[in-house]
């Protein structure tokens, strides 16, 4: 598979929350806060990209993977909204696949929207 991005994941707040920056290859990036709530017993994770807007997705764990789930406005171009699923899947080799899919009918149906792996990285990101 090729290299599409790089992610910096880092733990904040004494391990209560988890920041994702996305830097890809070529294009703008952007980056997720994420956080449990003991409360809820849900994850949470704000997504804001290089365009305007943010996108707010919930969810937890769901067998053997976490699954998180948002409404995102024009993320298939303007007034193109859907829902989208988010579901990070442990790999045995130790990365982990971040399966995407869409639903444009209020989550009655499910299609790909993208499908990346996650491994760690073993030499620092290249700066830009």
């Amino acid at each position: 598979l090729p290299l599409i991005a790089h992610s910096r994941i880092e733990k904040l707040y004494a391990g209560c929350a988890i920041r994702e920056n996305w830097m890809p290859v070529g294009g703008t990036g952007g980056g997720s806060l994420n956080n449990y709530d003991s409360a809820t017993k849900r994850w949470h994770q704000t997504w804001v990209g290089s365009a305007a807007g943010r996108v707010e997705f919930e969810g937890g764990l769901t067998g053997d993977r976490m699954v998180l789930t948002g409404f995102w406005a024009g993320v298939n171009g303007p007034g193109q909204d859907a829902l989208i699923r988010m579901s990070y899947i442990p790999q045995a080799d130790g990365s982990v696949r971040q399966l995407g899919e869409q639903s444009t009918d209020h989550g009655l149906t499910w299609g790909p929207n993208f499908d990346f792996i996650y491994r760690k990285r073993t030499t620092p990101i290249p700066a830009k």
